[in-house]
């Protein structure tokens, strides 16, 4: 039988729960993140973002749109008009270009390595959430070395 490397061993019960405690965090930031990020692109590309068009490009019901983007405006991330859709605040348009920006960089390393297209956007759609910022520096300078060649 093979001896286990140290790969194959359970690291220290702290070092694991602060991993698990990362990855939990991640997931519940998520949400926001694609609705600032999409938000804002429904903002920029035909000028109001709408509930209803929310909800059909993120695949939900219209009540779960609502519901997330009352805790967007809990947040201050978001704030709505009557009949004029969802905008994002100072905050929120920060967040939003910050997630687009890490998607863009997850994307252009995924592609970088031979993922197609499609797949590069939707796997960047997970890992986008639960990369640190060092992992994301790791990628940009990986593709800086690629792109000087």
């Amino acid at each position: 039988m093979q001896q286990p490397t140290e790969t194959d061993l359970l690291p220290e019960e702290p070092t694991q729960a602060r991993r698990f405690g990362h990855a939990r965090t991640a997931q519940s930031t998520a949400l926001l993140e694609d609705y600032a990020e999409l938000i804002g692109d429904l903002l920029a590309s035909g000028g109001e973002a709408r509930p209803t068009d929310i909800a059909r490009r993120l695949g939900v019901s219209h009540a779960t749109a609502i519901k997330t983007i009352a805790r967007l405006k809990r947040e201050g991330i978001a704030t709505s008009r009557p009949y004029r859709g969802v905008f994002l605040t100072q905050e929120g348009e920060a967040l939003a270009a910050r997630v687009k920006s890490r998607h863009r960089l997850v994307v252009d390393l995924l592609r970088a390595v031979g993922v197609p297209a499609e797949a590069a956007e939707q796997d960047a759609e997970g890992i986008e959430h639960h990369v640190s910022a060092a992992t994301l520096d790791a990628f940009e300078l990986f593709l800086k070395g690629l792109r000087a060649k």
